[in-house]
C-alpha cells in the first residue's frame, strides 16, 4: 500500500496515524519540533521533523502517497505561505496520489444563524479564516493543474479528551448571555478521525464536506454543558457589548459569527456513522484527563 503521510501530526493526526497502523498500513507523521518527533516515536509512529516555513521540502516521501494536510497556517496575515511551499514541493518531491486538506467552517463567515451546507458561498471574515480559504485555493489549483485528487474537510470546533475549556471555566472567565450567543458547531475527535479516513478512501475528487456533528447549539450552551458535566461553576454571563474587555480577542472573533452546519453530505456520500452525534453523548468520553482548551466554531 502507498504510504500515509500526515503533515501536522498533532492531536487529530496522532489518532489518525494509530488507526492506520492498526490496519497494518505504513504511516509517517511530520511535525514541527523534535519534541513532537519524540512524542510520536513513543506512540510507535514513524516521524520526521518538518518546518513548512523554512525547511527544504524536496526530499519528502510524497510520490504516490496519500497525504493528510493538517498543519495550521501561520498565526498572522490572510495568506498561507506554508501550504504554497508544500504544493511547490510536490513538483520536486513527487506528486501525491491524493490529498485530504483539513480546513475550517470559518470560511463561511457570519451566516446569521442560517443552516449552511457545502453550497454556501465562502465569505471569510476573520483573518484566521482567510488563511484557511487561501490554503483551500492553493490546494485546489494544485489538483486542477496536476490531476491529483483532492478532498477538503471543513471542520467545526474539535473537542475530545484533553480538548475542553476546563481551565477557562475554573478561572471564571465570562461568556455572553444566552439571548446574544451565536450558534456554533463541533465534532468529537474520534468522529473527525473517522471522517478523515473516509474522505481519503471514498471522497469524490474535488469534493468539500462539512465535518460536524448533528447538533449545533449556541456558544453559551456549549460552555454551560461542559461546566455541568465536569462539575464546575457555570461562567458568569454578560452582555455582548461588555465582552470586549473581559474575553480574549480570539473568543471575541468567534462571538461575531453564527451558523448552523448541515452534515448530510458527510453522512450520505462518505457513509460516516457518528459515534457522538451530540455534545451530550460525547462529553462523558472526554472527562477523564487533563485539558488543553478548545472552542467550537
Amino acid at each position: 500500500m502507498n504510504e500515509i503521510v500526515i503533515i501536522g501530526c498533532g492531536y487529530v493526526g496522532t489518532r489518525l496515524a494509530r488507526q492506520y497502523l492498526d490496519r497494518g498500513e505504513q504511516v509517517l507523521g511530520l511535525v514541527q519540533t523534535q519534541a513532537g518527533v519524540e512524542r510520536l516515536a513513543a506512540a510507535g509512529i514513524a516521524a520526521r521533523r518538518l518546518d513548512l516555513a523554512a525547511d527544504d521540502l524536496s526530499g519528502l516521501p510524497l510520490a504516490g502517497a496519500r497525504v493528510f494536510h493538517l498543519a495550521p497556517p501561520p498565526g498572522q496575515g490572510r495568506e498561507d505561505p506554508h501550504t504554497r511551499r508544500l504544493v511547490d514541493a510536490f513538483t520536486r518531491a513527487g506528486q501525491p496520489r491524493r490529498v485530504v486538506y483539513i480546513s475550517t467552517t470559518g470560511v463561511y463567515g457570519d451566516c446569521r444563524g442560517a443552516w449552511v451546507d457545502e453550497s454556501w458561498p465562502a465569505r471569510p471574515g476573520a483573518d484566521r479564516s482567510h488563511r484557511r480559504w487561501d490554503a483551500e485555493q492553493t490546494v485546489r489549483r494544485w489538483a486542477e493543474a496536476s490531476g491529483g485528487e483532492l478532498v477538503i474537510l471543513r471542520v467545526a470546533g474539535i473537542y475530545g479528551p484533553g480538548r475542553l475549556p476546563l481551565e477557562r471555566l475554573r478561572q471564571g472567565v465570562p461568556m455572553v448571555r444566552a439571548q446574544e450567543s451565536p450558534y456554533s458547531n463541533r465534532i468529537h475527535v474520534d468522529d473527525l478521525v473517522s471522517a478523515c479516513a473516509l474522505a481519503m478512501e471514498r471522497g469524490r475528487p474535488g469534493a468539500i464536506y462539512n465535518a460536524c456533528d448533528d447538533s449545533p447549539s449556541t456558544m453559551t450552551d456549549y460552555f454551560l454543558a461542559i461546566a455541568d458535566a465536569a462539575g464546575l461553576p457555570r461562567p458568569p454571563l454578560i452582555p455582548l457589548a461588555d465582552a470586549g474587555g473581559q474575553v480574549s480577542a480570539a473568543m471575541l472573533s468567534y462571538l461575531t459569527e453564527s451558523r448552523r452546519l448541515r452534515n448530510r453530505k458527510l453522512r450520505g456520500e462518505l457513509g460516516l456513522e457518528l459515534r457522538y452525534p451530540s455534545l451530550a453523548q460525547g462529553l462523558p468520553s472526554c472527562l477523564c484527563g487533563q485539558d488543553r482548551g478548545g472552542v467550537a466554531s
